[in-house]
């Protein structure tokens, strides 16, 4: 027999909290079931920013930056600055810089927080509403300057009922599995199934974030005192 020649199979919203429901030995009827299902999910989302690093959640951003302005504030959604360099010309005057991430002790220890110059160390913020980055020195007007750096963002919110999720197919066992344990906390007579529900969960998602890991070569140079 011929295989179907296809391989888009998703899953949307209201298929997912059907699927997770009778996991829990139930079945979703009213549409609180399912509003109470998407605060789950979305919960479960925000979990997952604190498991790891979600690799399809990385965006590469460009940030012009601003003589004599040290302090920026980034997208609300963005989780973590993971690389970043200072990028000055453009075409084949192109350089990229690298440029060091600093804690609050080391930024505080600088004696002179306001002298100029090309940027060299950073300061990310995580608050509560939106990070918030400063680099130091203070850019100057000599050049142009932009710091290129690679962020994780947030997973996008469950949504309603008939988009798919912000995720790639091969985490939707786990987000399954995920969502059919926090439902069994909830879910009336499925208290019992919560342990093997965790269990399934907790093995999907060493699974899933095993598999989602950077697979290039590593080099170990010997550095020579």
């Amino acid at each position: 027999m011929a295989t179907s020649g296809t391989t888009a199979f998703n899953l949307d919203l209201a298929e997912a909290i059907e699927e997770a429901y009778e996991r829990c030995g139930s079945e979703a009827r009213s549409g609180y079931d399912f509003r109470t299902a998407r605060r789950s999910l979305n919960l479960m989302f925000a979990d997952w920013a604190n498991r790891g690093l979600n690799m399809w959640t990385f965006e590469e951003v460009i940030l012009p930056l601003v003589a004599g302005t040290d302090t920026y504030t980034l997208a609300a959604d963005t989780v973590d600055m993971l690389d970043a360099v200072v990028r000055t010309g453009v075409g084949v005057t192109q350089a990229d810089i690298t440029i060091t991430r600093i804690s609050f002790s080391e930024y505080q220890a600088i004696p002179n927080k306001t002298i100029t110059g090309r940027p060299i160390q950073m300061l990310l913020r995580r608050e509560a509403q939106a990070p918030r980055l400063t680099v130091w020195p203070v850019p100057d007007n000599v050049q142009a300057y932009s710091l290129v750096y690679w962020r994780l963002r947030r997973v996008q919110d469950a949504g309603d009922g008939v988009n798919t999720q912000d995720l790639p197919f091969r985490f939707l066992p786990c987000m399954i599995a995920g969502l059919a344990y926090y439902l069994s906390m909830k879910v009336p007579g499925a208290l019992d199934r919560m342990q093997t529900l965790k269990a399934q969960y907790d093995e999907a998602w060493q699974l899933a974030s095993d598999e989602d890991r950077e697979k290039a070569d590593i080099r170990i140079v010997p550095r020579i005192c």
